[in-house]
């Protein structure tokens, strides 16, 4: 017999950080699937472009505050 869905949150709450971490990676990749090899390739070609237009200066990145700043003016409208 299953146990309650309350008794399994009560315990998860007891793991530690680390635990909760892995718990929620197989979670995760439990709900998601496996991983789509022609999706993973995509990945890695896109990543790969990206790193060449910014080690050969085509285009600048942003730092992270500047964007959430940016974010939240255009929110506030």
């Amino acid at each position: 017999m299953a146990r309650p869905l309350s008794q399994i949150e009560k315990e998860v709450r007891a793991l530690s950080t680390a635990e909760k971490e892995a718990l929620l990676r197989v979670l995760w990749e439990e709900l998601d699937g496996p991983a789509d090899p022609e999706v993973e390739v995509a990945w890695l070609r896109e990543v790969s472009r990206r790193s060449a237009e910014i080690d050969s200066g085509a285009v600048q990145t942003v730092p992270a505050d500047e964007v959430f700043r940016r974010l939240h003016s255009q929110l506030k409208r």
